[in-house]
């Protein structure tokens, strides 16, 4: 059951270059990495160049451990590197830095105290001073904002707010009955979705802080808004079919930059139109992605597109066979996106009337956002060994311009990570990653872990992961496999699991195991093997298709879909790639057999784990597999985390899930020497 990736506080942040020109002699000795680590990790924001591409705003965010929560905070720096500035205290954080076009101005959001409650935009001078709130939005909730070009308007995304807030002095009123009419009605984080749940655009003017609707749609989602550099029209994505939940159909459409104007589709293709929007400099025509047909809603791979004002669509790079994102147009027209490939991320300008994409950074590491202003391109940037920082992207070439965690580093022993690549039983090709302890030598197996990637419409890639290291550290091997619906393949090998869910992808994995064997580097007799979300589901279809493994631990996952039919989020996907049960109920009975067939096929000792707030995979089929083999007497265990989404926040719990699996796999993989006998002792 595709399902979001997530692997969870793994790809978090980047690294950097530390010991200068000492002697290795008197280099201090480097440890392995630990736990307390995860609290001294900075996890660098995405970069925003400003207008005249001399500073980078982004977020820093840290664990505050004395609260259990999150703390982000607004930095700059310039280009050359030489200054870094810390822009925003305080417990209340802040996020979305933006410049102002006219560069006078850093704004961000954030639920400080001021003259409105919640979170409104705040706004600072470029050169220092206090913040000011801008807005005093009390009845929705700001999703994000946009400078006009003029620095005169915001262009605000609204979304309903479910309870009215409390009136100073008077204590909330009590909560009402959730009222659904909706064909997709439940979503995570967002919970049940009311009829009035929708996401819509408005224009504040900053002189008279009025606020007034751009468009005269209703009840459609309005997102991804971008504003055309000349300031007239405002480009957004929007699905506004009859009944928007029951498709995929999202258009590009665009609306006079006026409040009250009447949008006009420019996209008619029968599926996703949309992703990040970005306009040509001459303010003619809008570059976008484009994803594939609805049956394949969960393995879509997005692909370059670009349609001008009169509705003109064509396609660049028109025969590359990896999916993008982030588009980006150069002043002087040239169109570049990030490319997903291959265990990497990386920009690559694509021919606007051509087939060719130029790979612009050739090293492997994976560019999760990236920002450009003035020539200058600023890059948020990570690999196996450097915790993500940003950098400049200069000629092919990296420059890195934060150091948050350059000491943490200077301390760490970290391991490489290595490509491998191999043929499952039936002749495809796949690739995967293997991480191996710091101290690992040849003709030395050692226990391994096989970590399953969610999506499955994602792939394990060439950034920093803090689990690789932290199991290496403990003497295990990790093994992660880019299985059949991964992402980074193509649009085949991403569809080739449509509908047929636990099959080709465990052969796969499987294959990957056989190889990390093969190698000299996985003990046969000691593996384990984990995922989460659909990392979790195919965790239980592996456990359930092969006894060799030792031990297991499935997160957020379910093994029997015709339970979660109207249960989780994925209504969509389950209609129109399974068909709804009554119509095709044999093919969820197939692909139920971890659950159904648990007593003649499941040995393994398995933990369960899932959050109580989970609407992407609810706790539910952890629950079912638990009971399952609770009731067939498998050694089995069940953490449940309260009030915890698909992907964890708390930090406390995020830590007892490593010490959680840790033991786990100690437990099964290492267990204590045996008791010594009499004789023993007396020799």
């Amino acid at each position: 059951m595709p399902r979001e990736t997530f692997k969870p506080l793994l790809c978090v942040v980047f690294l950097c270059s530390v010991l200068g020109s000492a002697h290795a002699a008197d280099a201090p000795k480097k440890r392995a990495i630990a736990l307390d680590d995860l609290a001294r990790i900075v996890r660098v924001g995405p970069p925003v160049v400003s207008p005249d591409g001399q500073w980078v705003a982004y977020t820093a965010t840290q664990v505050d451990t004395k609260e259990d929560k999150n703390q982000s905070h607004l930095w700059m720096v310039n280009w050359n590197g030489s200054v870094r500035l810390q822009l925003t205290y305080g417990k209340e954080g802040a996020s979305a830095p933006k410049f102002s076009p006219d560069g006078k101005y850093i704004s961000f959001l954030s639920s400080r105290p001021g003259p409105a409650k919640g979170s409104q935009v705040w706004v600072m001078d470029r050169r220092g001073g206090e913040p000011q709130q801008l807005t005093a939005v009390t009845d929705q909730e700001i999703e994000g904002y946009l400078w006009s070009p003029d620095s005169q308007k915001l262009l605000l995304t609204l979304h309903p707010k479910a309870e009215p807030d409390a009136e100073e002095g008077k204590p909330p009123a009590p909560p009402k009955p959730i009222v659904i009419d909706r064909y997709h009605f439940k979503e995570d984080i967002q919970g049940y979705l009311r009829d009035d749940a929708w996401d819509a655009l408005y224009l504040y003017d900053l002189g008279t802080k009025k606020t007034e609707k751009l468009t005269t749609a209703k009840n459609v989602n309005e997102e991804n808004a971008s504003w055309s550099p000349d300031g007239a029209w405002i480009g957004f994505v929007s699905n506004q079919d009859t009944d928007p939940d029951r498709s995929n159909n999202t258009d590009v459409f665009v609306v006079a930059a006026k409040p009250g104007s009447a949008p006009r589709k420019l996209t008619s293709w029968n599926g996703p139109d949309g992703g990040r929007l970005a306009w040509s400099p001459d303010s003619k025509s809008i570059a976008f992605t484009q994803g594939a047909e609805l049956k394949l809603l969960e393995y879509s791979q997005a692909k370059p597109a670009v349609v001008t004002l009169d509705g003109k669509v064509s396609y660049p790079a028109a025969t590359l066979d990896r999916s993008v994102s982030q588009p980006s147009y150069s002043p002087d027209g040239h169109l570049s996106y990030l490319v997903s490939d291959d265990r990497s991320e990386y920009p690559a300008e694509v021919e606007l009337a051509g087939n060719d994409a130029r790979r612009a950074l050739t090293e492997p590491g994976t560019v999760a956002s990236w920002d450009a202003a003035a020539g200058h391109t600023a890059v948020l940037y990570t690999n196996d060994t450097a915790i993500g920082e940003v950098y400049a992207l200069e000629n092919g070439a990296l420059r890195k311009l934060t150091t948050h965690n350059d000491a943490l580093m200077a301390e760490l022993n970290l391991v490489p990570t290595e490509g491998i690549e191999f043929q499952s039983k039936d002749g495809a090709d796949a690739h995967g990653l293997l991480t191996k302890p710091a101290d690992w030598k040849p003709g030395s197996p050692v226990p391994m872990i096989l970590f399953i990637h969610g999506g499955p419409n994602g792939q394990d890639a060439h950034s920093f992961d803090f689990l690789r290291q932290f199991v290496a550290a403990h003497g295990y091997a990790e093994l992660n496999v880019n299985y059949r619906g991964s992402s980074g393949r193509g649009q085949d090998y991403a569809k080739a699991i449509a509908a047929d869910w636990g099959h080709k992808e465990v052969i796969d994995l499987l294959a990957g195991v056989d190889k990390a064997v093969a190698m000299g580097v996985a003990d046969p007799n000691r593996l384990a093997v984990t995922g989460w979300s659909y990392g979790g589901i195919l965790t239980d279809y592996t456990i359930a298709s092969d006894p060799r493994f030792k031990a297991a631990i499935s997160g957020a996952g379910v093994a029997a879909p015709m339970s979660f039919y109207g249960v989780d989020q994925y209504i969509l996907q389950y209609d129109n790639e399974l068909g709804p049960p009554w119509k095709n109920a044999e093919l969820y009975l197939k692909l139920s057999y971890p659950f159904l067939e648990a007593d003649k096929r499941i040995h393994t000792p398995t933990l369960f784990m899932g959050g109580t707030s989970d609407m992407n995979v609810p706790i539910l089929g952890g629950e079912q597999m638990y009971q399952a083999l609770k009731s067939l007497g498998v050694p089995t265990e069940l953490v449940v985390y309260p009030g915890q989404f698909h992907g964890f926040t708390r930090p406390s719990f995020i830590r007892d899930r490593y010490e959680r699996w840790l033991a786990w796999w100690d437990k099964y993989l290492k267990p204590a020497p045996a008791a010594a006998t009499t004789a023993e002792v007396k020799k």
